[in-house]
């Protein structure tokens, strides 16, 4: 009957990472490191931001948005990841696969933004640092962050509802470790073409407001650093970008591969590869990123842990 939703699957079959049962075990136990090393990373910076008076500034306002996200995200992913290696069949309910989606796109998107928001401030500090201050205020900042955010949910909402007006009447299996759209198209006994062709639009829209917005920062930055005529004025300002550069690069570069293509030619058996990268890895690695290569926040982590250690 024309125009009436004909959803009769009520559960899909998640197929995972992989079917051996000896390679489950030793999954499980990267995936929960991954996953513990992510929490506690992400949190703990989102923790040392906000009670480090000397981190309060846009650059690790934008950064906490981003840790706080980055928790989030990892967390639509690894507790299913790791209840599934033990589990058989590795099922997921219909509304639990639309949930998933739906928080996985908004949360997606919403890093894609802020990560543009955090090269614009680079900008201003490096090519406009005497209107830094009038220029990144706090509300301009709120405003950035609730701006990547609704951008998020409009994009998530978007193909959530395209998604849920979908007709799928078998089978059920689904050859990835989470719900994702190109292979719950490929289930569909509904015409997919909008979908499609909706997911390729947003997708390319986003990202290239996005790089355009990372790319055109980054050559006036690259500008003006070359105009410093002192090497360690150079180093010092490089330095401030290094972190965030690296992780724009993981970002787009695992990204691009997955959702800037025709689905007709993805590769399930690659993109769950990519999948980890992006879903679990790259949440993991961004704190140690932004630590490692940050001379305040490496600061800021020695004070606390040399007050924490000091004897009662």
């Amino acid at each position: 009957m024309a125009g009436v939703n004909l959803t009769f699957v009520t559960e899909f079959i998640l197929l995972g990472l992989t079917d051996h049962a000896e390679l489950k075990v030793v999954l499980f136990v990267l995936v929960l490191l991954i996953y513990t090393v992510s929490l506690v990373g992400n949190l703990g910076m989102l923790f040392l931001i906000q009670t480090t008076p000397k981190l309060q500034t846009p650059m690790y306002h934008f950064l906490s948005c981003l840790s706080f996200v980055d928790a989030c995200y990892s967390s639509v992913f690894a507790p299913k990841m790791l209840l599934n290696f033990f589990v058989e069949p590795e099922t997921i309910s219909f509304p639990a696969c639309i949930v998933q989606y739906f928080l996985f796109v908004s949360l997606l998107t919403t890093e894609g933004f802020l990560l543009a928001a955090m090269a614009y401030d680079r900008y201003m500090a490096i090519v406009n640092p005497l209107l830094y201050t009038v220029a990144m205020t706090k509300r301009v900042c709120v405003a950035l962050v609730t701006g990547s955010c609704v951008g998020g949910l409009i994009n998530s909402l978007t193909h959530t509802i395209g998604l849920v007006k979908l007709s799928f009447c078998g089978p059920n299996v689904i050859s990835h470790f989470f719900c994702d759209l190109p292979p719950l198209l490929k289930l569909s006994c509904s015409d997919t073409s909008m979908n499609e062709l909706l997911l390729l639009i947003f997708s390319g829209i986003i990202a290239m407001i996005t790089f355009l917005t990372v790319m055109i920062s980054y050559i006036f930055i690259v500008a003006a650093i070359l105009r410093i005529r002192s090497t360690a004025g150079r180093h010092k300002a490089f330095s401030t970008c290094a972190s965030h550069l690296t992780a724009v690069t993981l970002f787009y570069g695992s990204i691009s591969f997955s959702y800037i293509q025709p689905s007709s030619q993805y590769s399930l058996e690659q993109e769950k590869v990519v999948s980890v990268l992006y879903t679990l890895v790259i949440p993991m690695l961004n704190p140690l990123i932004y630590s490692l290569r940050n001379k305040e926040v490496k600061h800021a982590v020695k004070r606390a842990v040399e007050i924490k250690c000091i004897p009662c």
